[in-house]
């Protein structure tokens, strides 16, 4: 199953994502306006030779999960935007 959802963070509406994997947990992202915030699957060494303003959390399942989570990694791009490791999923989406 695959579950797309607005997320009201703050003023801005960001919209998140939630697809449903066999035998895994699942993928769980939320796109902001600049940039998005994921789950573990997201590949940041990938997202960097991309110059994709992203950043992951670790342990999710839900959108919640995702905002309250603290972010592990972020990309170039991210950090030029005020994401930086240690702040909630919440907080680098504000940015973003």
């Amino acid at each position: 199953m695959i579950e797309v959802s607005p997320i009201r963070i703050g003023e801005k509406t960001a919209v998140g994502l939630r697809v449903e994997l066999p035998d895994s947990p699942p993928l769980v992202m939320i796109v902001g306006q600049t940039g998005f915030v994921g789950c573990g699957f997201i590949n940041v060494e990938a997202a960097e030779k991309l110059h994709v303003a992203a950043a992951t959390v670790k342990g999710v399942q839900s959108f919640d999960d995702v905002l309250n989570a603290e972010v592990k990694a972020v990309t170039s791009k991210a950090r030029e935007k005020g994401v930086r490791v240690g702040i909630s999923g919440r907080d680098a989406l504000n940015h973003l």
